[in-house]
């Protein structure tokens, strides 16, 4: 995901990215360089462990942005990646090195995002590269998500040079943490690299390492042209911009091209190199990395991981994709409504820019009797839609409701029939149902040794199978669990945070659907069903779950002239019920005395008017109490 459009990456003026020192300059317009002076590399790491520091140490260093020039998280060009200190989007740069050697090498390093959200993401730009430097924080160690993309790189199967970064905090542990990089990827604790990003100490080792160990990249130079796509953006002057890495042949701009999984067809306007905004050139050649616009006016006919080759040309267009493509599939749902429903036009037209950006997300309209119009979005994880909720309420100027996140069921019916469904809402009659299948995620959660114990119990609370566990140091452990996904949506992280202290981390994949005996728990208002606040539950865990969503509707539903019932049923059981009272007038309080009959006579008058009243009255349910599915773990 990536802001409106602008004219540069690094969102400087037109001109002032231009001004370099002069030895890169030299090089910059000498034409295609010999590819075993081409290393292509990406840093890997668990979120806040450095890697954006680092980028920006190797830019100064190589001096691709003069200090005048030179921010903090340079490539971090959003708002949103650099108030909360996380990558979101991957970025690419070139830069060059003259090493010790005496050689001037060209580097391309891909920054990639480090959250689970964005795992394919991740995988796609470790495909365009042939080593990766796996930084991790010296005084927190081993993270759930440097385990998991240490695992991607070795499956990708790059030259991995691990480095303990930050070794100038005063908490810093090098020695325990470089036990644990030597348990995790069998290198001898000696030789791993001590770097600090801040200061600088120990890049130009980084470098030099890099251009030794890291092989230069393969492919035919003169074969037919492929090029693997691992990222898009949008332009809206310019149209999809495809982020490329050339993997065979040559790429010219005005050459025809397609794209081998979508079919998509079109020409190149223009082509270039990332340094760090985007600078043209008249071709890139096999290994180089770089961009590609085609003025295609639609994100989706280039996807992240689609093959790209030339068409025209006798002999010339590539006859096999390269692998590791698959559709990006939502795996998280929630309805976004407008607070002011005179604003659902403008909430479409913002989806639909920021769908041109972002092609992980999907929306569909939906309509809701207690919230009125609105979208049903689809988002690749929690992170994936806190983002692109904040975007909208930020960017486009909305003030958004978005219903409790939910996951996608495969539901089979008693006449065969297969379903799909994302809103609970539209979950079948449960006398129709034949079988409901959940998705199911392995999870693994590493903490130290003496919060074992709290994340077994929160893992098992949440419905979880133990899968195994294995000690990375003696003072750290890695426990595996299989998990429904529905149970680590909303809080789950949240509780694994706050039970372990802020020590445990968390990374998770998708590993299949699994069979559940789920149901569908509505709520009732004065016997009325309220759609928005519906959900699909665990039947062993659906009582509980009534019982505290009625409590908390009738602490935020207010007080009517007639009581109003709140229930939560499954189908036509009731299974919790709470009233909010009504207002009542004492109607007996001129009553000084005399027989009780007339007491009584004026309460059966007030009750037959209550009775009248709540014929035609209608329950107005405040925004907030939609807020209270949200809140239901917080206890």
């Amino acid at each position: 995901m990536r802001p409106g459009p602008k004219p540069h990456m690094c969102g400087f003026a037109a001109g002032a990215c231009a001004r370099r020192t002069a030895t890169p300059t030299i090089y910059r317009d000498a034409g295609p360089m010999d590819q075993s002076h081409i290393r292509n590399f990406s840093i890997i790491a668990h979120i806040d462990h450095g890697k954006s520091t680092l980028a920006d140490r190797i830019l100064e260093l190589t001096h691709t942005v003069s200090a005048r020039e030179m921010r903090a998280q340079l490539l971090d060009s959003m708002d949103l990646e650099r108030e909360r200190g996380i990558t979101i989007k991957a970025q690419a740069v070139r830069v060059f090195y003259t090493a010790s050697d005496g050689e001037t090498y060209q580097l391309h390093l891909i920054d990639t995002p480090g959250h689970v959200d964005f795992t394919y993401e991740v995988s796609r730009s470790l495909a365009a590269c042939e080593g990766a430097l796996l930084v991790v924080d010296a005084s927190q160690g081993v993270e759930a998500q440097t385990v998991a993309n240490t695992y991607l790189a070795v499956d990708s199967g790059l030259e991995l040079i691990p480095c303990l970064n930050k070794i100038d905090l005063p908490g810093a542990e090098p020695v325990r943490v470089a036990g644990e990089v030597s348990e995790l990827i069998g290198e001898p604790p000696e030789s791993i690299l001590k770097i600090s990003g801040k200061t600088g100490e120990g890049v130009n080792e980084v470098l030099e390492e890099l251009i030794a160990r890291v092989p230069p990249p393969g492919g035919d130079p003169d074969g037919p042209a492929r090029a693997l796509i691992f990222d898009s953006e949008f332009d809206q002057y310019r149209g999809v911009i495809a982020y490329i890495r050339v993997v065979d042949g040559v790429f010219k701009k005005g050459e025809p091209i397609r794209a081998m999984a979508t079919g998509t067809e079109a020409d190149i306007d223009d082509i270039g190199v990332f340094s760090p905004q985007m600078m043209p050139t008249d071709q890139l050649a096999a290994g180089e990395v770089g961009y590609l616009i085609t003025g295609l006016k639609d994100v989706t006919q280039l996807r992240v991981g689609d093959t790209l080759t030339t068409r025209g040309r006798a002999g010339a267009s590539a006859k096999q994709a390269l692998p590791g493509y698959r559709e990006v599939k939502p795996m998280v749902f929630c309805g976004l409504f407008p607070i002011d429903s005179d604003a659902y036009p403008d909430l479409r037209d913002a989806l639909e820019k920021l769908t041109l950006n972002d092609a992980a997300l999907s929306w569909e309209p939906e309509t809701s009797d207690a919230l009125g119009f609105g979208f049903r979005c689809g988002f690749l994880g929690l992170l994936h839609m806190d983002i692109v909720r904040e975007r909208l309420e930020r960017e486009y100027d909305l003030e958004l409701l978005a219903t409790m996140p939910s996951v996608g069921f495969d539901v089979t019916l008693t006449n065969g029939e297969e379903l799909v469904v994302h809103n609970p809402s539209d979950m079948p009659d449960p006398g129709t149902i034949q079988e409901i299948r959940e998705p199911m995620i392995r999870a693994s959660v590493i903490a130290p040794k003496e919060f074992v114990g709290a994340v077994m119990e929160l893992c098992q609370e949440r419905r979880g199978e133990h899968a195994g566990l294995h000690y990375l140091s003696p003072e750290r452990v890695q426990m595996t669990y299989d998990l429904p996904l529905a149970e680590i949506v909303l809080d789950f992280f949240d509780q694994l945070k706050s039970r372990t202290r802020g020590y445990a981390s968390l990374d998770y994949e998708l590993s299949g659907m699994r069979p559940s005996d789920m149901v569908k728990l509505d709520v009732l208002l004065a016997g009325d069903t309220v759609d928005a606040l519906s959900m699909v539950v665990h039947r062993d865990k659906a009582y509980d779950v009534g019982r505290a969503l009625t409590e908390k509707l009738r602490k935020r539903i207010p007080r009517q002239q007639y009581d109003v019932p709140i229930q939560a049923a499954i189908g036509a059981n009731v299974i919790a019920r709470e009233t909010v009272k009504a207002f009542r007038k004492d109607v007996i309080a001129k009553c000084y005395g005399g027989d009780i009959t007339r007491k009584k006579k004026l309460l059966e008058k007030q009750k037959e008017g209550k009775r009248r009243m709540k014929q035609v009255g209608r329950v107005e349910v405040p925004q907030e109490a939609f807020l209270a599915v949200l809140e239901l773990g917080e206890e």
